[in-house]
């Protein structure tokens, strides 16, 4: 089963565990949910500039799956969209 990543909180090296059960990945990760301090630009991609995908505003939950350096990479749950965004912006 093909899943999609924008929708979906799956990449090559991690997946969502709430997924465990519909895709095969080498690591899980259990969400943890945040609160944004700050708007923030959600991103298909790590990179700054890769394409927008949203725009978040400070308050919304994101439920955070991975931290490398200064990315947070998780879900916009009222979104329903999986994305980059500052690790600065969530409180």
């Amino acid at each position: 089963m093909t899943l999609d990543p924008r929708t979906h909180a799956v990449r090559a090296d991690l997946a969502d565990v709430r997924l465990a059960e519909l895709v095969f990945a080498p690591h899980y990760a259990e969400a943890v949910e945040r609160r944004l301090a700050t708007d923030a630009t959600l991103r298909c991609e790590r990179e700054p500039a890769s394409e927008t995908i949203g725009t978040l505003a400070a308050g919304e939950r994101f439920e955070l799956l991975d931290l490398i350096g200064d990315d947070a990479w998780g879900i916009a749950p009222e979104r329903t969209l999986v994305g980059w965004l500052p690790a600065g912006s969530l409180a």
